[in-house]
């Protein structure tokens, strides 16, 4: 119990450098003013209504490349309950994509693709560390 939740703290962990990644990426796309403080909400919605699909792109590729990487370390972590570990992860993403999406508006097509990939690429990321069942004959 101890080991799947201290993997579920390191996936996330990883889940969240990663998606810092695609989110600085997606700055230089589309870069904030000078005059912008990016910790103002009201600011960042602004910037957020203005960016491109280029840089929209990179966050959504952010959420679930996190989903993907933060699951497969869960998994990898976790002894019992590996996809479970991998699934909490996708879901504290689809969490906070729905808690953004509340603090200032996106795209339609950018919350959607972000409720609906963070669990299949959390799931992904454990699927490919699992071991093969053995055919018993």
């Amino acid at each position: 119990m101890i080991r799947t939740i201290l993997a579920v703290i390191a996936g996330m962990l990883v889940a969240m450098a990663s998606m810092h990644l695609f989110e600085l990426a997606s700055v230089r796309v589309h870069p904030f003013a000078s005059t912008v403080d990016p910790r103002d909400p009201a600011a960042l919605a602004a910037h957020v209504a203005t960016a491109p699909f280029a840089a929209m792109a990179l966050v959504v590729a952010g959420w679930a490349a996190g989903a993907f990487a933060g699951g497969l370390v869960a998994a990898l972590i976790a002894r019992r309950h590996r996809r479970g570990a991998a699934l909490v992860i996708g879901g504290l993403i689809v969490a906070s994509v729905i808690a953004v999406s509340m603090m200032f508006a996106h795209p339609l097509w950018m919350t959607l693709a972000g409720l609906l990939l963070p669990l299949p690429a959390s799931w992904l990321g454990a699927f490919l560390i699992s071991k093969p069942e053995r055919a018993t004959a």
